[in-house]
Formats: structure tokens, C-alpha cells, sequence
């Protein structure tokens, strides 16, 4: 199907427009979106159908008012983003990382600079604390030159410490690497990582959601998280204090059913007091080598045979393990209470059978009390 860049231009007029707006976040913006079908039809909507909107109240209603100036604000940032090259990429586009797009808060508009793609094969991510230990930096070098012959792009955050190292020790080996960034794509944070951010477009990519020319503030660096995390088919936390933006990684990394992974400290360390409490709370598995990433993500080296999932045969399964495959296999993943519901089996047995069941590599527990199959 041809484009029509006329309309598609529109289109993204219309995109920045409400995605800029203030108090527009992306869970505002998506119910709006959801409800009137795009941004264009929503400044049109009659005033009686667009207070029905989830989540909008009277004060977000009058941007339907503000529609010319807040569509002037959006060719203002159409026009610097041309001029400095950067690319906008918004939720409906195919350039848009699909990683992103099942997760409810992530971002419905993107900046993006540089020559790689943002829809790759394999990622991973590695965060850690900004006072990196010699240790840790040594640790997040050898993680990442072991993951060379998968391939993955590395994501990571361009921070001091652990961040910008998973960068260097990319650019160092040859894998792209993608840097998630708490400013807009014009301010570099730090200042004094403007070379390697520089060198990292030539195969991967700088992302920001903020507008070039918005003011960077400290609430930023928290919220761009979520994305590290989102963009991560793994996580890998290498050295984090009890509390920090590496842990807050980490915890929205498990919160979207994502591998998690923490390489283990020495007990007397304030840096290992983070990763030791993720694998204590069983949010993170321990890290020992790549072969970890490539037995949970199932990957397989080029010119190795394939990694295979379990092969699941329900003929050696005793009653209770084929009924609660067969809901699994039917719901994809499912609630505790709806697996003991819907099989019939007590929780008590149900609890222990899909215990052995996750021992087996058949079955992985999600956030919430729920359980999804692997195969």
C-alpha cells in the first residue's frame, strides 16, 4: 500500500500535537486514542463525546481550544528535528520499536538519531550503578564481549559507571548499542559522553522522548527506565545500591515479564547490596555467563543448532500436569485462581505441580500470581 505523505504528515501534526500537550502521558494518550480512533478525530470530537474519554477530565478538554497553538508547538519541533536530523517516530509508525508497543506506559512518541534499527533480532540490557567499581567495570566489559557471538544490541543508559562501559565495551567489539537518554536528543547528559554518543550512531541509535529544546529535569531519568527496560529482551543488573535507578530498572524490567539478571557481590559492598536483594527476593536469576542468557531467551550461536524449546508431551503427563498444560496451552498465561477454577484442581496440589512444572522449564511464573507456558 503507497503512502500518502500529505496525509501521513497530518498524521503527525496531529501525533505531537496531543502527545506534547501538558498533562498528556501515554496512558492519557492511548485511552484517547483508543476512543476516538486517532489524535486528529479527538480535536474534532463534540465536547459531550470526548468527556466520555477514560481517564480525561474538563481541564484536558480544553486542549480541543488550544488546538491551532498546540499544532503550531508541533511544526515548531517537526521544523528542529529536520534541520538537526533527528528522526520522530510515533506509536502508529513501523519504525516505532515493537518491543514497546504491548507495554501500557511506554512512550507514544520517540526521537531517535542515529543509523541502526530499533526493531532488532536480540537485545540486552546492562545497568548498574554511576560509582562503578573497578570490578564492575571489569564485569560489564567481559558480559559483554561473551554476548558477542549472539549478536544482541546492547542497551543501556549513557550514564557515568556501569551504563556508559556496556556502551564503550560494545562500540570496542562491534555490536550496536542503543542509548536511552533523560534529555532531548540536542543536550547530552553527561557532557563528557558526547564522543561515544557520537559514535554509537554510526550502527546503533540515540533515544529520547523528549522534544528537542524541552527542559531536561531530574523526574526524566527515572521515567526513561522504562524504556531500557522495554527495549530489553534481558536485563542485566552489574553492580547496584539498595536503592537507585538500576534497581528501579530492574523492578519495571520483572513488572514486564522481562529476564532478569544480577551478577552476584561481595557481601561488605554498598554496590552489591542491590543485585544480592533482587536474587534474595527471586526478581533476578544469578548471572554467571552467557550460556544463562541463552538457555532463558533460547538463543543459539550463527552455525550452532537451533536452542529448542521443551518439547511438551502431554502423554507422559499424570491428570492433573495435562489439565493445567491444556488451560495453559488454550489462555497462553492465566491466573492461579482461574488454573485451580477452570482444572478443577485444589491449590494446595496445584501450587506444587506448577513448582515442578517451572523446575522443568515448561511453565514461568509472572507478576501477580500468574503462570504463562514457555512452549
Amino acid at each position: 500500500m503507497n503512502s500518502n505523505p500529505e496525509k501521513d504528515h497530518e498524521n503527525l501534526r496531529y501525533h505531537l500535537a496531543l502527545a506534547l500537550a501538558p498533562k498528556i502521558g501515554p496512558t492519557v494518550f492511548k485511552a484517547i486514542l483508543a476512543y476516538s480512533g486517532s489524535p486528529q478525530s479527538f480535536f474534532q470530537l463534540a465536547k459531550g463525546k470526548a468527556s466520555k474519554i477514560p481517564r480525561v477530565g474538563e481541564k484536558l478538554l480544553d486542549l480541543q481550544k488550544q488546538a491551532e497553538q498546540l499544532l503550531r508547538n508541533a511544526d515548531e519541533v517537526i521544523s528542529s528535528c529536520s534541520k538537526k536530523g533527528y528522526d520522530i517516530l510515533i506509536s502508529t509508525s513501523p519504525d516505532f520499536p515493537q518491543r514497546l508497543k504491548p507495554i501500557e506506559d511506554s512512550p507514544v512518541i520517540l526521537f531517535s538519531q542515529g543509523k541502526g534499527t530499533l526493531n532488532f533480532e536480540r537485545s540486552i540490557g546492562i545497568v548498574g550503578t554511576r560509582s562503578a567499581t573497578t570490578y564492575g567495570k571489569s564485569i560489564t566489559r567481559k558480559i559483554v564481549e561473551d554476548l558477542l557471538p549472539y549478536q544482541p544490541v546492547i542497551i543501556s543508559g549513557l550514564a557515568y559507571g556501569i551504563d556508559i562501559e556496556a556502551h564503550r565495551a560494545a562500540l570496542q567489539i562491534g555490536l550496536p548499542t542503543v542509548a536511552i537518554m533523560g534529555s532531548p536528543l540536542n543536550q547530552i547528559y553527561p557532557a563528557a559522553h558526547k564522543n561515544t554518543a557520537l559514535q554509537l550512531q554510526e550502527t546503533g541509535n540515540l533515544l529520547s522522548e523528549y522534544a528537542p529544546g524541552s527542559k531536561m529535569i531530574p523526574g526524566n531519568f527515572p521515567a526513561r527506565n522504562r524504556i531500557i527496560a522495554g527495549l530489553s529482551d534481558a536485563l542485566i543488573v552489574v553492580e547496584a545500591a539498595e536503592k537507585g535507578g538500576a534497581l528501579i530498572t530492574a523492578e519495571i524490567a520483572y513488572s514486564y515479564d522481562k529476564e532478569v539478571f544480577a551478577v552476584p557481590g561481595n557481601l561488605q559492598s554498598t554496590f552489591s547490596e542491590g543485585c544480592n536483594h533482587l536474587i534474595k527476593k527471586m526478581k533476578a536469576s544469578i548471572y554467571t555467563g552467557p550460556g544463562d542468557i541463552a538457555e532463558a531467551l533460547f538463543w543459539s550461536k550463527p552455525g550452532e543448532e537451533k536452542v529448542k524449546k521443551p518439547n511438551l508431551d502431554l502423554s507422559e503427563r499424570d491428570d492433573e500436569e495435562k489439565k493445567i498444560l491444556t488451560h495453559l496451552q488454550e489462555k497462553g498465561e492465566s491466573e492461579i485462581d482461574m488454573i485451580s477454577y477452570s482444572t478443577e484442581i485444589p491449590l494446595g496440589i496445584l501450587s506444587s505441580k506448577l513448582l515442578s512444572l517451572e523446575f522443568e522449564g515448561i511453565v514461568k511464573s509472572l507478576p501477580g500470581k500468574k503462570f504463562k507456558l514457555l512452549v
